[in-house]
C-alpha cells in the first residue's frame, strides 16, 4: 500500500460519522451526561441519553421515543435555569452537544451552526476564519440551541440587534399527526410556506416545536457571496473598564444613587444610533455576603474617544455618591476578552433566577426593597441583581417580526441566588422568591407591561410566574413572555406540534 493510500484510508476513517450513542444509567458515562446541567437542583434520570451526530439520527431517535411514549428533553449547552430539561418525567434525553460545526453554506449565503456549539465556539470560529460574528450572549459555555429559540442578546445587540435578528433558517425535527418525525428546513423568505415555524424559533422558547439541529445566520439586507459580508463584524478592540464599592462603605443612599443614576443613564443612551451604541454593561448589585456591588463595562475601543466616553459613563453612574470606588480599566482584542467566562460560580451550584425587562430604571421604592434585601446580614447566599445593557438597535426591530416582543426596554434585569448546601433549598428559595415579589409588589408580584416594566425573557425560565402563589397579577405568564405573539405561536404549535410531543412545565400550547 502506497503512503497516500495509507494517508487515504485515515482520512476516510476520521471522518466517519459515530452512530448515535445510548446512554443508560449502568453506563458510566450515564453520570457526566445526566449532571451537564448548570443548576445543580435539577438532576435528571432519563432511561436513556441520546448523543447525537447528524440530523437523520434525531430523526431516528425522535421516532423510537415516539412509538415508546417516552416523553422526549433536549439538551445542548446545559444552561437552562430550571428544571424544563431535567424533569422526572423525561424518558429520553437528546444530546446533541457533538453537533458542533460550524461552517459557511454558500448555497444560502449563510453560515451553518448546528445546535450543539457553544458560543465561544461560534464566535472564535466566524471572527478568525470569516472576521464575523452574530451577536450573541457573554457566557461562552452556552449552547446555541436554546439560547437562539429563546431569542438571544449579548453585548452586541445594542449595535446590532438581537441573534435572532440575523437568523436566515433553521432545520428542525418534527412530529406530525400521525406520529412520525422528519426534519425540515423554515427560512425567514416571505413565500416559504415553513416560514411561520421559523418565525416560532425566533424568541418561542426551546423545547415547543422540535429539536433545532441546524440554523443558518445571514443578516437581513446583505448582498453579495463574500461571507465576510454576510454578518457584523465586532470591533478590533474592547475597552474594558470596571467600577467596584465594597458593601463595607455603601449606605442606603450611595446604593441608591447607583441604582438610580445607572437606570436614568440607559433611559437617556439607549436609542438606535447613540454615541454609546457599542457600549455594554452589566451592573451586579451583589449582597452583603459577596461583599461588592460592581459595575463592569465596555466599549468598541477603536471608537477614537472610547477612553472619554467610558469615563464619562463611569462618572454618570457615580454622581453623587459617596463611597469610594475602585476603578479599573484595560484594552484587549475582542475575541480574547470575549471567550473569558464571567459567570463561574464554582462549588455554589444550586440556584434560583428570575428575569425581568425595564423600560425605565426602577423607582425609589424598588430601590429600598432591593438594599433592604441585598443588605442583610443574615442572608448568606451568593445573590446578585444583574442589570444588562439593552436597547439600541435591537429596539429598531417590531415586536411581531420575531416571537420576542419586547422591543422598546432598555435594561433586561437577571435575580440570581447561589448556594451550595441541598438542605438549604426551601430558605433560599424562598428568599429569593420574596425579594422579586417585593420588589414588583405594585404589580403583583411580577414585572406586568406597563410604563416602566415589559414582562420577562423566556431563556430566564422561572415556574413561579405560573404559580398563582407568587403570581397574583391576574397576568398569565404566556403574556409575561410572549405579549400579543401567544396566540400566533399557539397556531403554530398546532400546525407542527398536534400531538404535543415537546412540551415542558413553560411550554407553548396549543390551546
Amino acid at each position: 500500500m502506497t503512503d497516500d493510500s495509507v494517508n487515504n484510508a485515515v482520512d476516510s476513517a476520521a471522518v466517519r460519522t459515530p452512530s448515535a450513542r445510548a446512554i443508560a444509567s449502568t453506563d458510566p458515562r450515564y453520570l457526566d451526561l445526566t449532571s451537564r446541567g448548570y443548576n445543580g437542583r435539577f438532576v435528571g434520570r432519563p432511561d436513556t441519553v441520546r448523543v447525537v451526530y447528524t440530523t437523520a439520527q434525531v430523526v431516528s431517535v425522535v421516532n423510537e421515543a415516539v412509538q415508546g411514549g417516552r416523553q422526549i428533553a433536549v439538551r445542548s449547552g446545559g444552561h437552562c435555569l430550571d428544571g424544563l430539561v431535567d424533569d422526572p418525567a423525561v424518558r429520553t434525553l437528546i444530546d446533541v452537544s457533538e453537533m458542533n460545526a460550524v461552517s459557511y453554506d454558500p448555497a444560502r449565503r449563510a453560515f451553518m451552526v448546528e445546535a450543539g456549539a457553544t458560543l465561544g465556539h461560534v464566535y472564535r470560529t466566524l471572527y478568525l476564519d470569516y472576521g464575523v460574528t452574530v451577536p450573541g450572549g457573554t457566557c461562552p459555555t452556552v449552547g446555541v440551541g436554546g439560547h437562539v429559540t429563546g431569542g438571544g442578546y449579548g453585548a452586541l445587540c445594542r449595535a446590532h440587534g438581537a441573534i435572532v435578528d440575523h437568523l436566515y433558517a433553521l432545520e428542525v425535527v418534527v412530529v406530525d399527526a400521525s406520529g412520525t418525525a422528519r426534519a425540515v428546513v423554515a427560512t425567514s423568505d416571505p413565500g416559504d410556506p415553513n416560514r411561520e415555524l421559523w418565525w416560532a424559533h425566533t424568541g418561542g422558547g426551546g423545547g415547543n416545536f422540535g429539536v433545532v439541529t441546524r440554523y443558518w445566520f445571514r443578516t437581513p439586507g446583505a448582498t453579495g457571496t463574500d461571507p465576510s459580508g454576510l454578518l457584523p463584524k465586532p470591533p478590533a478592540t474592547l475597552l474594558k473598564a470596571a467600577a467596584v464599592w465594597k458593601w463595607s462603605d455603601l449606605n442606603a443612599a450611595d446604593f441608591a444613587a447607583v441604582v438610580r443614576n445607572h437606570g436614568a443613564w440607559h433611559t437617556a443612551n439607549s436609542a438606535d444610533g447613540s454615541p454609546y451604541a457599542g457600549l455594554h454593561s452589566v451592573l451586579i448589585l451583589g449582597n452583603a455576603a459577596l461583599g461588592t456591588v460592581t459595575l463592569s463595562a465596555q466599549i468598541d475601543g477603536t471608537l477614537p474617544d472610547a477612553a472619554g466616553l467610558m469615563t464619562r459613563y463611569l462618572d454618570a453612574v457615580a454622581a453623587g455618591v459617596q463611597a469610594p470606588a475602585a476603578r479599573s480599566q484595560s484594552t484587549s482584542p475582542w475575541l480574547k476578552a470575549t471567550l473569558k467566562d464571567p459567570y463561574d460560580t464554582g462549588a455554589f451550584n444550586r440556584t434560583k433566577s428570575k428575569g425581568a425587562y425595564l423600560r425605565r430604571g426602577w423607582d425609589d421604592g424598588q430601590i429600598a426593597t432591593l438594599y433592604r434585601y441585598l443588605s442583610d446580614p443574615g442572608y448568606d447566599g451568593h445573590s446578585s441583581i444583574l442589570l444588562y445593557s439593552y436597547g439600541g438597535r435591537a429596539n429598531t426591530v417590531a415586536p411581531d417580526a420575531t416571537a420576542m416582543p419586547q422591543r422598546d426596554s432598555v435594561l433586561k434585569a437577571n435575580f440570581t441566588t447561589y448556594w451550595a448546601d441541598p438542605s438549604q433549598d426551601a430558605r433560599h428559595l424562598a428568599w429569593m422568591r420574596s425579594l422579586y415579589r417585593d420588589v414588583y409588589a405594585a404589580t403583583g408580584g411580577v414585572p406586568v407591561s406597563n410604563a416602566a416594566n415589559d414582562g420577562s425573557y423566556i431563556n430566564y425560565p422561572d415556574v413561579d410566574l405560573a404559580d398563582p402563589q407568587w403570581n397574583t397579577s391576574g397576568v398569565a405568564w404566556q403574556t409575561l413572555y410572549y405579549k400579543d405573539n401567544y396566540p400566533r405561536l399557539q397556531r403554530v404549535k398546532a400546525a407542527w406540534d398536534p400531538n404535543n410531543v415537546f412540551h415542558h412545565a413553560l411550554s407553548v400550547t396549543a390551546g
